[in-house]
C-alpha cells in the first residue's frame, strides 16, 4: 500500500515538475519573442507591437516592460489620428425605394464588386454559416481575408432594418448585455458590438458606456454639448460617422448613435492623414455605408495564430474594396464579435466568452 502511495505521488509531483518547466519555457519563449519585436532591427515591428498591445484594456504594460515612458509616448504621439473636419455629402447616399417587409429565406450571395479574397474553405474558419439552414436573402454573408487577418462581413440591403441596441439601464451598478443577449432581446437576426465603454483592466461591465449613445432619437448617455467621435444613423436609414456634438447629431435626425471612432472612409475618400490612420493588429469591428444605401458590418478576428488582426488602416482598405462612401471604426479588441441567427460567425479574443457590451448594432 505504502508502495503505491509513493508511486502515485511521485506521478504527482513528475507531473507538476513538467507542467512548472512547460510553463517557464513558454514564459521565456514569449518574452523573448517580444524582446526580439521591440529591440529588433525593425522600426514597423517595434511600433506595432506597442500600439497593439497599448490598444488593450489588460495588455498595455506589456510594453512597459521592455521601453521607457519616453519612448511609448513618442511612440503613440506619432501615431495621433487626426479628427476629421470634411463635411457630409448625404447626396452621395442613394436609398433604396423598393424595401421588403418579408424577405423570405435564399443561399448566401457573393458580395457584388468583392475585391477581397473570398473562401469556401470551411476550414479556415471554425464557425462558418450552414447556408442550407434559413437565410435572409436581404443580407450576404462575405468572408475577408488578408495578410494578417480574417474576418466577415455582412452586407445588409435595406439600411433601415440596422439600429443601435442599449441594455435596460447605464450606470455605475448597471451591466451591459453581450451581443448575443442584445439580440435576443429586440428578437433581431444578427449584430456586431458597437461603442465603447469605461473598462478598468479589462474588467468593465459594459453599464458605462464611453462617449454618446443615442436610441430611439433620444440622448441616452453623454450631453448635448460634448463633442464625440460617433457612428450614427437617421431616421431615413443614411450613416453619420465623425465628430459632432450631441446637439449637432439630434439636429441631424440621428435616431441611433453610439461612440468610438475614428472616421475611416468620408465622402468614398479615405479618411487617413499622410502618415495613416494607424493603430495596431488587433480585432477590430467597423461599420460603412455604400453608395445604394446597403450597410456594411465588418468584423475582424485577432489575438489568434490564424488571425492576428487588423491596422485601421487595413480597415479603411476593406471599406473602400467593397464600395463604402462613408464607414466608421468601431470599439474592438475582446469586444470584437458577429453573430447571426444564433451562431457566431467570428472568434471572440475574450477568454470568458463573449463580453458584456453597452451598445450593439443590431439588424432587424
Amino acid at each position: 500500500m505504502k508502495d503505491t502511495k509513493s508511486k502515485i505521488k511521485k506521478i504527482v509531483l513528475r507531473s507538476i515538475a513538467i507542467l512548472g518547466a512547460t510553463l517557464a519555457l513558454l514564459l521565456v519563449f514569449a518574452y523573448g519573442t517580444m524582446y526580439i519585436l521591440v529591440n529588433g532591427p525593425s522600426p514597423t515591428a517595434r511600433r506595432l507591437f506597442v500600439l497593439s498591445v497599448k490598444e488593450t484594456s489588460a495588455g498595455g504594460f506589456l510594453a512597459d516592460i521592455y521601453l521607457s515612458e519616453e519612448e511609448i509616448d513618442a511612440i503613440l504621439a506619432a501615431d495621433g489620428v487626426e479628427e476629421q473636419e470634411e463635411e457630409l455629402d448625404l447626396s452621395l447616399i442613394q436609398l433604396p425605394t423598393d424595401k421588403t417587409d418579408d424577405p423570405g429565406t435564399t443561399d448566401v450571395l457573393p458580395s457584388e464588386g468583392d475585391t477581397t479574397e473570398q473562401t469556401t474553405d470551411d476550414s479556415a474558419h471554425e464557425q462558418e454559416p450552414d447556408v442550407d439552414e434559413d437565410v435572409d436573402d436581404g443580407i450576404e454573408i462575405v468572408d475577408i481575408i488578408g495578410s494578417t487577418y480574417n474576418g466577415k462581413m455582412l452586407i445588409i440591403k435595406d439600411p433601415t432594418r440596422v439600429f443601435v441596441g442599449v441594455p435596460d439601464a447605464y450606470g455605475e451598478n448597471a451591466s451591459g448585455l453581450s451581443v448575443r443577449d442584445m439580440i435576443k432581446k429586440y428578437g433581431a437576426v444578427a449584430g456586431t458590438n458597437a461603442g465603447g465603454f469605461y473598462d478598468p483592466s479589462g474588467k468593465g461591465t459594459g453599464g458605462i458606456p464611453d462617449g454618446i449613445v443615442i436610441y430611439e432619437n433620444e440622448l441616452l448617455w453623454g450631453s448635448l454639448d460634448g463633442s464625440y467621435n460617433l457612428a450614427g444613423l437617421d431616421g431615413s436609414g443614411i450613416l453619420h460617422v465623425g465628430v459632432m456634438t450631441g446637439k449637432q447629431a439630434l439636429d441631424r435626425g440621428i435616431k441611433y448613435a453610439a461612440s468610438y471612432g475614428p472616421a475611416l472612409v468620408i465622402n468614398g475618400k479615405y479618411a487617413g492623414a499622410a502618415w495613416g490612420l494607424g493603430g495596431g493588429l488587433n480585432p477590430r469591428t467597423a461599420i460603412g455605408q455604400r453608395a445604394d444605401g446597403a450597410i456594411l458590418l465588418l468584423v475582424i478576428n485577432g489575438r489568434s495564430v490564424e488571425s492576428l488582426g487588423a491596422t485601421l488602416d487595413d480597415l479603411a482598405e476593406i471599406m473602400l474594396a467593397h464600395g463604402a462612401i462613408n464607414a466608421s471604426n468601431l470599439d474592438g479588441g475582446s469586444s470584437s464579435i458577429m453573430i447571426m441567427n444564433d451562431e457566431a460567425l467570428t472568434s471572440s479574443a475574450y477568454i470568458f466568452g463573449e463580453r458584456v457590451v453597452a451598445t450593439a448594432i443590431l439588424v432587424k
